[in-house]
């Protein structure tokens, strides 16, 4: 079994009740084997398609400049080569995000340039079942549940692949205790 244990950043505005639609600029994953181990990275930048010029804000938040997104390539190329790197269709897998905005974030920009999204289907929300092992009252932030488990928030908060290697140090503290039985494998 495969856990891919993954963080987007998407493009962003500080003015809220925009009608823009945020499309994924950064994919970062680590890979794990069923113990636990990461067995692989994948750290990819996404140049949007609607709104190619990220706000100030975007950059103020993500520390992704506009330079990343004009080498960038554009979703349907990278997110081919990030399904090869999973293994869809020849290997078990299981997404594991912080939350569900990561999930739909792929639904959508799939959507968008008309790609499947059964690929999507095994994946859990670690940050909902967190506050259930920990007995909270709601589920929280990955930096404050880095805090309440002891770790040190590493890398640049905001940047895809240093939350999902941040993400992961949770993720592994809790191996054998994240539920998936509702689903089946991606294969």
């Amino acid at each position: 079994m495969k856990y891919i244990v993954l963080d987007l950043e998407a493009t962003c505005w500080s003015e809220k009740g925009l009608k823009r639609k945020s499309e994924i600029i950064e994919i970062g994953a680590l890979g794990l084997n069923a113990a636990g181990e990461i067995t692989g990275e994948f750290s990819r930048f996404i140049k949007p398609t609607l709104h190619p010029e990220l706000s100030a804000f975007c950059t103020e938040l993500t520390s992704i400049i506009q330079a990343d997104m004009d080498a960038a390539q554009h979703f349907p190329e990278v997110l081919a080569d990030f399904q090869d790197w999973i293994g869809v269709g020849r290997n078990p897998y299981f997404l594991c995000s912080w939350g569900f905005y990561d999930r739909n974030q792929l639904q959508q920009d799939c959507a968008l340039h008309q790609l499947d999204t059964a690929w999507l289907q095994p994946h859990i929300s670690l940050k909902h079942q967190h506050f259930t092992l920990k007995n909270m009252k709601r589920p929280m932030g990955m930096a404050g549940a880095l805090y309440v488990e002891g770790f040190t928030l590493e890398g640049t908060h905001h940047r895809g692949i240093d939350d999902a290697r941040n993400i992961a140090k949770i993720f592994r503290k809790y191996l054998g205790q994240w539920t998936f039985e509702q689903l089946q494998p991606g294969t």
